[in-house]
């Protein structure tokens, strides 16, 4: 009973006193945005084929996708430390949208490329606005609150790219993306009806000039920062170089279908939506260090076992295991977010994110070059080894967050 009355108060929490429906609000459309996102490497084939992409080319257009998500965190932080996150928010998702216009219509590689890109922007003005309001409505319970909502990402991430791998095979892979724009400008409606609407409130960075750069850096260096900034770029180019490729793989060297596949990798995600409120609440509990480690030792025995597993169910397995990091993101962005004092919170947040966003961009490029010279396996071993060095740096860090 002790078990099930603590997950009962913590949704007492999470939901009470009218917080409810703003937390919905804000992780759904988290959910559709990163399912979107998470539709492109499930179409990777589908696009190879249709613009006559190699392994390398198609790598470089995930790479532009995230790098894309990256580059905005930094001046969506700005403006949600200086406006309505709630404006931030909603234009977000709208900018998605009308990307998307652009991409199902492109007729030529550049066209394509130019409007991934701006997904990739509209898409990252969304997150740190989303964590800012969720510190503002759940201070101390920031670790839960971003779980579930991280969770929500998994859900979309779960339920949207199997729906477009099968609308791509069954019709075009233009549908596969285009049924998700009237979804987007739903989102968008919502956001702007729901969330409340918010005044300008004073922030220490009044522009991005010499002197609030120079404050931002100082206040980053002050704790453990800028070394838990290094171990979630590590944690990014795993990641991005995972997920950007294993519908591909699963493919070209395992030889599943391309229906089966998708819904693998659907998979991977929905185990995430269990995962990442666990983490979140354990972050809230026994801190990062603990909780960071055991989320991501599993995973480097699924990397490293990955190219030596064949069959379906083995492939199951193998995918839940290293699925457990995705509850690093609740762990580390809720560790960021008590660590960053309260005046430059998003935009500390979105300097930080974007560093390490851009840094890890280059995951997907660089694998896919692995993979055209005809090391796919041996590219998920490097993965595996890249982790072991982010659970040895991991171990460094304290349980809790100071903010100064």
């Amino acid at each position: 009973m002790g078990f099930l009355e603590s997950i009962g108060d913590e949704a007492e929490e999470l939901w009470g006193d009218g917080k409810g429906p703003l937390l919905v609000t804000i992780a759904g459309g988290w959910g559709v945005l990163l399912g979107t996102r998470m539709v492109y490497p499930v179409l990777l084939p589908y696009l190879r084929e249709s613009f006559d992409l190699s392994l390398t080319v198609a790598g470089l257009l995930v790479t532009v996708l995230w790098l894309g998500s990256a580059l905005g965190q930094l001046p969506g932080g700005v403006l949600a430390d200086r406006y309505s996150e709630r404006a931030v928010m909603t234009a977000g998702t709208v900018v998605v949208a009308l990307a998307l216009v652009a991409v199902v219509t492109a007729q030529t590689p550049l066209v394509l490329f130019a409007a991934t890109a701006l997904v990739g922007l509209g898409q990252s003005l969304y997150p740190i606005a989303r964590i800012t309001i969720l510190s503002d409505i759940y201070p101390g319970r920031i670790g839960s609150a971003l779980g579930v909502t991280m969770a929500t990402g998994d859900l979309g991430q779960t339920v949207l790219p199997p729906i477009a791998g099968a609308l791509a095979a069954a019709v075009a892979w233009q549908l596969g993306l285009g049924f998700i724009i009237p979804l987007l400008l739903a989102v968008g409606a919502v956001l702007w009806v729901v969330l409340p609407a918010q005044t300008p409130t004073a922030s220490a960075v009044d522009s991005l000039s010499a002197d609030s750069a120079r404050y931002v850096i100082a206040e980053l260096r002050r704790s453990n920062l800028l070394f838990v900034a290094f171990i979630l770029f590590l944690y990014i180019l795993i990641w991005q170089s995972f997920t950007g490729f294993y519908p591909t793989y699963l493919v070209e060297v395992k030889g599943l279908p391309s229906s089966v596949a998708g819904v693998l990798f659907s998979v991977f995600f929905a185990f995430g939506v269990v995962v990442k409120p666990l983490a979140g609440a354990a972050y809230d509990r026994i801190g990062m260090r603990r909780a960071l480690v055991a989320v991501l030792v599993g995973p480097v025995v699924g990397l490293a076992s990955l190219p030596f597993i064949e069959g379906r169910w083995p492939l199951v397995a193998v995918t839940a295991l290293v699925s457990t990091m995705l509850g690093s993101g609740a762990i580390t962005q809720s560790f960021l977010s008590d660590a960053i004092p309260d005046e430059i919170q998003g935009t500390g947040l979105g300097a930080v994110r974007t560093a390490s966003a851009t840094l890890g961009a280059a995951g997907p490029v660089l694998f896919g070059s692995i993979a055209d010279r005809g090391y796919f396996d041996e590219g998920y071993l490097l993965l595996a080894a890249i982790l072991v060095v982010v659970i040895v740096l991991t171990l460094r860090l304290p349980e809790r967050a100071s903010k100064g």
